[in-house]
């Protein structure tokens, strides 16, 4: 919501994803700013369609909610809106391997182009691309915008095959994009597949988990609210056809990230070791540099907040 000349201009979001861990965030946040928003999801089976329900409860009460429970690539025209936020995408390294590599190529890449196809027609404001640091795969510490980008997972291959086509639809088309790539995102609405939410799962619950590879790989985790700050603060930026870093700022081992886990819930984990996973990156890291130069933007948790403000919802807010 802005003012224009004395009056109040309602300004419209189409979040895709919107049902997923960051899309669903996004959307509350966004409706918080007094946005309209028009939601796309598809509730695909590859977690819970009911955890991806209750991500969107509070918006589906929400006037300003519109909600289209659709694949992407079987509409055939989109809402006419200010703002583009694309999350929609087949997520996970471990699993885009062999047969289900088709599901990424269609819901990674052929949606994309779709919506970028329709939108380079538009006078949209901003379209905000979410990426991923496993563009990066075995990259140079710190990953740096300009690294040589060399994924080794199927996942990876396709997020950057979509950034590509970001860029060509800025560069013939003037398509107001930006890209952002995320470094192991965390917090509140996780999907269950990811790390964080496995090991305080098991360790609330007093169950065994596996941790692949020898512990020692190392992340640069990044809590939700900063990723959706960072997601407006680039849309409502002059800036275009640009890729930006989006991380937590430091790293940490799997091993001392359990150790921390179990200093703030006062339980310990029960860990058993099994073979790397083909695919994962040895170790991440987000050189920052540019998103702070150009966007002002800077993490405001660190691993140990982000963790606690994580463990209490989990813990008295979430139902597993």
């Amino acid at each position: 919501m802005k003012w224009y000349n004395g009056r109040i201009v309602i300004m419209k979001a189409l979040v895709t994803g919107c049902a997923g861990f960051i899309g669903s965030n996004l959307t509350d946040q966004l409706l918080k700013d007094k946005f309209q928003v028009i939601g796309i999801d598809s509730l695909t089976t590859y977690y819970s369609k009911e955890m991806k329900k209750s991500n969107i409860r509070n918006a589906l009460r929400n006037k300003n909610f519109y909600f289209i429970e659709k694949d992407i690539l079987k509409i055939k025209n989109f809402p006419e809106v200010d703002f583009v936020f694309h999350l929609a995408a087949q997520a996970g390294v471990r699993d885009s391997w062999g047969k289900n590599f088709h599901s990424y190529v269609k819901d990674n890449v052929e949606v994309t182009q779709r919506l970028l196809e329709f939108y380079k027609d538009f006078k949209i404001k901003k379209f905000v691309y979410s990426s991923s640091s496993s563009v990066y795969g075995d990259s140079k510490l710190p990953m740096n915008e300009n690294s040589i980008l060399k994924p080794i997972s199927p996942y990876g291959v396709t997020k950057l095959d979509a950034e590509n086509l970001c860029y060509l639809y800025w560069k013939n088309y003037n398509l107001p994009i930006i890209s952002l790539r995320y470094f192991s995102v965390y917090g509140p609405r996780q999907r269950p597949d990811m790390v964080i939410y496995k090991i305080v799962k098991s360790i609330i619950n007093g169950n065994e988990m596996l941790i692949y590879g020898n512990g020692e790989q190392k992340r640069d985790f990044t809590y939700i609210d900063d990723v959706v700050n960072a997601i407006i603060v680039s849309a409502n930026m002059n800036f275009t056809g640009e890729v930006f870093n989006v991380g937590g700022g430091s790293t940490i081992s799997i091993n001392n990230l359990v150790k921390e886990i179990e200093t703030i819930t006062g339980e310990k984990a029960i860990i058993n070791y099994s073979e790397k996973v083909k695919g994962d990156a040895k170790d991440t890291w987000a050189d920052l540099s540019k998103i702070k130069q150009l966007l002002n933007w800077y993490p405001k948790f660190d691993i140990k907040s982000g963790l606690r403000e994580y463990i209490y919802w989990y813990k008295y807010e979430y139902k597993s």
